[in-house]
Formats: C-alpha cells, structure tokens, sequence
C-alpha cells in the first residue's frame, strides 16, 4: 500500500471539518474531508506549542498539546499506541516551534458537535525559518484549492471528468467531489480571508519598508513614531514577563492597570498588544492572559 501524502493545511480550515469517508474495506485509510475539498489522511503542520499536559495518569499517560498557526490551533493527542510522539511531548515545554506530522481525526460526542485532532506519529522542534515557510507553503496548497472550487461551482453538477479537464488531479478531484456533497457552496471568501491573513503574517520579513530620504520631514517624524511604538512594546513585553509570575500568563486586568501607570492608555495597549501578537513574540494560552514567547 502506498504511504498517504501529508497535506499542509492550516488550522481554520481543517478545524471547519465535519466529514470523514473511508475507503471501504476494513483496513482501508480514513479521511478527513474539509469544506474545501482535501480529502486527509495524514498532515503536516508546523506551528507555536502553546500548551501540553497529561490528560491521563502517570501509568497509562496520554498527552494533549495545542498547536498554534496563524488562522487558529490544532489539538494533537498521543498515547500508548504512540510512543515516540508521546516521549517527544512529555520533553516539550511552551512556548517552541513544533512540527507534526500525524494522521487525521474526526470525533463526534453523543452530546453533539464534531471535534478534529491530529493523532501524531512524529514531533519534532523545528526553528522560526522552517514554521515560516510552512505558512508558504500552506498558503499555496490552499490557493490552489480555492482556485479549484471556484472552477467546480461553474459547473453543473461537478464531476471527476470536467475537474480532470481542467488538469486538477484524481486525489484533489475525489476530495471536491466529496465536499461539494456534503458542504455545498460554502463561502470562499472565509477562506481568501484566511489565506490574505496567513500571507500577510509573512509580510514584514518580505516587504521591508521603503527608505525615506534622510533628514527630511516625514523620515524624522517616521523614526520618532517608531521609536516610541518600540518603546512602548519593550515596556510591555516587560510588564508581560513581570506580572507571569505563576506560569500562566500575565492577566488583562493586570496588564492594562500597569500599562496605563506607564503611560500607555487602552487604546495604545490594544495596539501594542496586537502588534506583539503579530510579531509572535506573546501569545494567549487562555482567554485573557497573555504569556512571552
């Protein structure tokens, strides 16, 4: 049998999934189908370890971790069957650039909703550079499957042989086929949304600043306000470090009172906040703390 391809997908689209086909026969693959038609297997996500814990007991352990990427997070679960990536994650401590690679999961609870996770079967700690050219390489995978949907929802109905015409292949063409079934017409505009945001977080390192003429009006005024941003995010990401004294994040609470007694009022907090978020130098580990990378 041949080895499933690991698809990139980033966290808002997968995490949108509700569908899962199997191939038939009682040892055959099961998929993940997400509203945009990649029909998963396995995937390979690359993101900022924001949190890993125990679930289980010391004796039988099973270990849940969140994975980060900019449109939104994976939960990755390893037990016993899964040895290396359990060990891999009982090592890792948060904040770091983590890689996986594992196979897909699609849980429904008789209390309703559909949860997707990643049952992993490598975990490995990658640095900055390789996250972000995963988030590149991500971003072309999904603007090759929005570019085929919007082709697919001209036709009427949709079938493997106009797809095929069009030269998108078997696996993407079968993956179409099934989300336009179940999904329908979703909004694709949810999900160019999605791609803008994940190009745009790569934006700072590709398109640097035009330089002003030195000395001029504008370039002098553009040095001050950078500087004083820089000021005032240095002044938080200390507050941040400061007030994180248990471990769990700096509350908001708590940032914005300090922040205001430096000078720096909600709106502008807001700001600062957002743009260190961007940055990837804080991070939300629960709603309303924020925690240094």
């Amino acid at each position: 049998m041949n080895r499933e391809i690991a698809w990139r997908v980033f966290a808002g689209e997968y995490n949108d999934a509700n569908k899962d086909v199997s191939g038939g026969g009682e040892r055959s693959p099961s998929y993940v189908v997400t509203p945009l038609g990649a029909k998963i297997n396995r995937l390979f996500v690359v993101g900022v370890l924001t949190d890993v814990e125990n679930v289980a007991t010391d004796e039988a352990p099973m270990w849940r971790a969140r994975l980060q990427d900019p449109t939104g997070t994976y939960h990755v679960y390893a037990g016993q069957y899964q040895p290396e990536a359990s060990a891999a994650l009982a090592k890792l401590k948060p904040p770091a650039f983590v890689a996986v690679t594992g196979k897909s999961r699609l849980f429904t609870p008789d209390s309703g909703g559909t949860y997707t996770s990643i049952r992993p079967e490598t975990v490995k700690v990658v640095d900055e550079a390789l996250r972000d050219y995963w988030i590149l390489d991500a971003c072309r995978s999904l603007k090759k499957r929005l570019e085929a949907l919007r082709e697919a929802y001209k036709m009427d109905p949709v079938t493997k042989e106009e797809l095929a015409a069009l030269g998108i292949k078997p696996p993407m063409a079968e993956g179409i086929l099934a989300a336009v079934e179940h999904y329908g017409k979703v909004d694709l505009s949810r999900y160019s949304a999605m791609l803008a945001e994940a190009v745009r977080y790569l934006l700072p390192e590709f398109q640097p600043a035009k330089p002003e003429e030195e000395g001029s009006a504008p370039a002098i005024a553009s040095k001050a306000a950078d500087a004083a941003q820089e000021g005032r995010e240095q002044a938080v990401l200390g507050i941040i470090g400061e007030l994180d004294a248990d471990g769990k994040g700096a509350s908001w609470d708590g940032i914005t009172a300090r922040a205001g007694k430096a000078g720096v009022d909600k709106d502008a907090l807001e700001e600062v906040v957002n743009s260190l978020l961007d940055k990837g130098l804080i991070y939300e580990p629960i709603l309303g703390r924020m925690k240094k990378i």
